[in-house]
């Protein structure tokens, strides 16, 4: 299909992105990497009046870690957070940009990107989700920190405003006795999820579970945190009886339909396996950091 017409700019840096926005408020539709809105504007999905690049904002792709946070930006590349000396602590990360589509999409797509788009069944918002994340978005006036529990509003809807460009993502910095893990059941390699677990889990001294995050994506109109399998969690000494509870939990609190991935009872129980697995390889890895 034939994309509609728009107009294309490529502001020469942050300032002149967000004068844009401004002046043309609800017009405009940012570019990244292009692997999520591109796709959407062939098929006539989006039709914006007019397409932003921001191709030339530079400041937007590092990784640092402060003593509080992994500083993620948003132009970075899901093959630079898998291969980032800044990553190697935080294998959860690893698991994710390594499973995202195909090399192509690896090398170009950016997770300001994925956050933004906010596909049902992307795979960053998962992680932001199970890890406490604070996405950062700018505008003329200034920051403004948004947690991730409260960002992903619906189907291809966030709390980003149309003036605001998503520039930053701030993971909390990983504390002793804590290990992540995500799981992706796909059809194929190279597929958007079916059901996939972020779970994140840190240990206290007595080695029960001292807190948990768990962020599913695939089996409900957005991502979201399975706070209920949270509860079941906290803490309890680690077991995967315990686990068991846990996925059900989840699997509960999921809003599944039926489609070419499976029918609504398969996406809930593999929900509560991918739950599982994902806690399981979480507290082995917050183990080895005894």
């Amino acid at each position: 299909m034939i994309p509609g017409q728009f107009e294309y700019v490529r502001p020469a840096d942050l300032g002149e992105a967000l004068q844009i926005l401004k002046d043309r408020e609800g017009e405009a539709k940012l570019l990244s990497g292009g692997y999520s809105l591109i796709p959407l504007i062939k098929l006539r999905l989006a039709q914006p009046a007019l397409l932003v690049d921001l191709r030339d904002v530079a400041g937007l792709d590092g990784i640092t870690e402060t003593d509080d946070f992994l500083v993620i930006g948003a132009k970075v590349t899901h093959r630079q957070i898998h291969e980032s000396a800044a990553t190697a602590g935080y294998p959860l990360l690893r698991d994710v940009s390594a499973v995202i589509g195909d090399p192509q999409v690896r090398n170009w797509g950016t997770i300001g990107g994925s956050i933004a788009h906010a596909d049902p069944a992307s795979d960053w918002p998962a992680v932001l989700l199970a890890t406490g994340a604070t996405i950062i978005c700018t505008s003329q006036s200034g920051e403004r920190a948004i947690p991730a529990r409260e960002f992903f509003l619906d189907t291809f809807t966030t709390a980003i405003e149309p003036t605001e460009v998503l520039t930053q993502i701030r993971l909390p910095r990983r504390p002793r006795l804590a290990g992540g893990a995500y799981e992706k059941l796909e059809r194929k390699v190279g597929d958007f999820a079916t059901v996939a677990v972020a779970a994140v889990v840190r240990l206290g001294p007595d080695g029960r579970i001292q807190s948990a995050g768990i962020g599913l994506t695939g089996v409900a109109e957005t991502p979201f945190a399975a706070t209920d399998a949270e509860a079941v969690l906290a803490g309890n000494a680690p077991s995967d009886a315990l686990f068991r509870q846990a996925g059900a939990a989840a699997a509960a609190q999921c809003r599944p339909g039926g489609d070419v991935r499976g029918p609504v009872e398969y996406k809930r129980a593999m929900a509560a396996e991918m739950t599982l697995r994902a806690l399981r390889t979480a507290v082995q890895r917050a183990l080895a950091d005894a």
